[in-house]
């Protein structure tokens, strides 16, 4: 005969066992205020007066930046010039891709600039192309940056195609966005004087130490039957080839403008500089335009008007919607937290109950 108190120890012991295994497989979290969202915490109530306080210090701050980025793009002093068309031979009007594909053509194309108003050096000198589509996925991912990094994956090209080799071996660099290197060149006279271009500091330096090797140099490249852009010095590292690199950055937009170097004097307003320019890269295949762009630059950077009108159509908003509230108090206020004004206590007649 078993004794009582043993069976009640032994139910007591099962129950406690149960209950910790129970606690072990539960999914339940350990009770804390973070847990349980029981944390102090403040609820702010937004006032006639905090709000229109709010919206006028939007305006005050944002009106402010807004002129002074307007005023600042105002006094970027900018060049455009469309060339691709006025540099297309009259007798070659109707058929453009014969004259840019043929090796016999003269491709030298001679333009006159007439400087606006005095632009302090630097001068910033840009080639735009329109239509021009750098992010369709194919060109974008036809490259291999092991490749450009490292001499050790000179193979690496499987990314490649239809750039990838030649019967020789492995192109250097490899890829449609090198193949297509953009090769027209500006030269620029002043009073018959030649301006110096500066190729210095115009691409990333983040790009050339980390992108780009110092012990990789152009092999293969530009050898194959169809030429697609520029050809590279193969005496030079990839990490040098300035140009090469401002290219492989790939535009996001279809209209984009890439450096391609600097004048380092001042011109003064009203005098006539002269572009030698070798029109060699074909944008009449696919429609695209080219543009020579001569620019200075602010504290914003280059021309843009539309930061400053954002800013100021910001604040310009904020201070009517400022506007529209004090009004609204004034001719119709409401005692805060007045309980007579909410829904259940008005009647479908629209009064108090």
């Amino acid at each position: 005969m078993i004794p009582a108190g043993t069976d009640e120890a032994s139910e007591t012991s099962a129950a406690a066992a149960a209950a910790a295994a129970a606690k072990r497989h539960s999914k339940k979290p350990k009770y804390s205020k973070f847990t349980q969202q029981e944390l102090p915490a403040c609820t702010p109530i937004l006032t006639h007066g905090w709000v229109i306080t709010a919206f006028i210090s939007v305006g005050i701050i944002f009106i402010p930046i807004g002129l002074a980025s307007l005023f600042a793009s105002e006094n970027v002093v900018e060049i455009v010039d469309r060339y691709d068309k006025d540099c297309l031979p009259s007798i070659y009007s109707n058929d453009a891709l014969a004259y840019i594909q043929s090796t016999q053509t003269n491709k030298t194309c001679m333009r006159s600039l007439t400087v606006p108003k005095q632009m302090k050096s630097p001068i910033y000198i840009y080639y735009q192309l329109d239509n021009f589509y750098q992010n369709h996925r194919r060109y974008v991912q036809s490259r291999s940056d092991n490749q450009l990094r490292s001499k050790a994956y000179e193979y690496d090209v499987e990314d490649c195609d239809p750039e990838s080799e030649t019967d020789k071996g492995p192109i250097v660099p490899c890829g449609l966005i090198a193949w297509s290197l953009f090769n027209d060149t500006y030269g620029f006279l002043l009073q018959n004087k030649a301006l110096q271009v500066s190729k210095t500091d115009i691409a990333w330096k983040s790009d050339q130490k980390h992108k780009f090797g110092s012990d990789v140099y152009p092999k293969n490249f530009q050898s194959s039957g169809l030429i697609g852009g520029a050809k590279l010095n193969d005496s030079i590292p990839l990490s040098k080839q300035v140009d090469l690199i401002v290219w492989m950055r790939t535009a996001a937009l279809p209209t984009f403008r890439k450096l391609y170097g600097k004048i380092e004097v001042d011109l003064e307003a009203n005098q006539k500089i002269t572009v030698v320019i070798q029109n060699n890269y074909n944008t009449y295949s696919f429609g695209g335009k080219k543009k020579l762009v001569l620019s200075t630059t602010s504290w914003i950077g280059g021309k843009n008007d539309f930061l400053g009108i954002a800013y100021l159509t910001v604040g310009a908003l904020s201070f009517l919607m400022a506007m529209s509230f004090v009004l609204l108090y004034v001719l119709k206020p409401r005692r805060l937290e007045d309980e007579s004004s909410l829904s259940w206590n008005v009647n479908p007649a629209g009064h108090s109950n």
